[in-house]
C-alpha cells in the first residue's frame, strides 16, 4: 500500500507543480524508489532532496523533473531552489508532526518536480516548491482530497491548460 499526493502552488513560469508517492522502503514504493535511481533518464535524473551536500532529507525523497534538463541554468534551479525546498519541506513536515517521527527511516517518497524552463526567480521557486510539498504531503497523509469532496467538485472546477467540457 503506499500514499498519494498533489499539489500546485503559485503562478506564472515558477508555478510548483508535485505528483508525490509515499511507501514502505521494502514495498513496491521503496522498489520505483530503487530502480528511479538506478536507471537514470537522460535529461531526467532522478536526486535525492537535500538540505545541503551532505544532509540528506528524511524520508528519503527522490526528486523526478518533469521537465528535460537541458542545460547549467536547468540544473541550478532544478539542483539549486527546488532540491532545497523539496528537502526543507519533508523536514518541515516531520517537525510539525504531519509525517511520524519514528517512521522515517521505513519509508521513502518519490515526487515529480516541475520546474519550467522559463522560469527565472530563484526565491519564488523555491517557496512556490516549498509550499507545494508541504502540501502534497499533508494530503497524502490525511488522504485529501475525500472522495466526497471530488464528487462534489468535479463539475465546478477550472483546469488551467484545458476549459473545455
Amino acid at each position: 500500500m503506499y500514499l498519494n499526493g498533489e499539489a500546485r502552488v503559485g503562478e506564472g513560469n515558477e508555478v510548483a507543480h508535485i505528483d508525490l508517492l509515499i511507501g514502505d522502503k521494502e514495498g513496491h514504493v521503496g522498489q520505483a524508489f530503487a530502480n528511479a535511481l538506478a536507471n537514470q533518464v537522460e535529461s531526467h535524473t532522478s536526486l535525492f532532496a537535500l538540505i545541503a551536500p551532505n544532509l540528506i532529507a528524511k524520508p528519503l525523497t527522490l526528486m523526478v523533473p518533469k521537465f528535460s534538463i537541458t542545460g547549467m541554468a536547468d540544473v541550478v534551479k532544478i539542483y539549486g531552489p527546488a532540491q532545497k525546498a523539496i528537502a526543507m519541506a519533508v523536514v518541515d513536515s516531520v517537525y510539525n508532526e504531519v509525517i511520524p517521527e519514528d517512521n522515517v527511516e521505513n519509508i521513502c517518497m518519490i515526487c515529480g518536480v516541475l520546474i519550467q524552463p522559463d522560469a527565472k526567480d530563484n526565491d519564488k521557486i523555491y517557496k512556490n516548491n516549498y509550499e507545494a510539498m508541504k502540501l502534497a504531503i499533508r494530503r497524502a497523509f490525511t488522504e485529501e482530497p475525500s472522495i466526497e469532496e471530488i464528487l462534489n467538485e468535479k463539475d465546478s472546477v477550472i483546469h488551467p491548460f484545458y476549459q473545455g467540457p
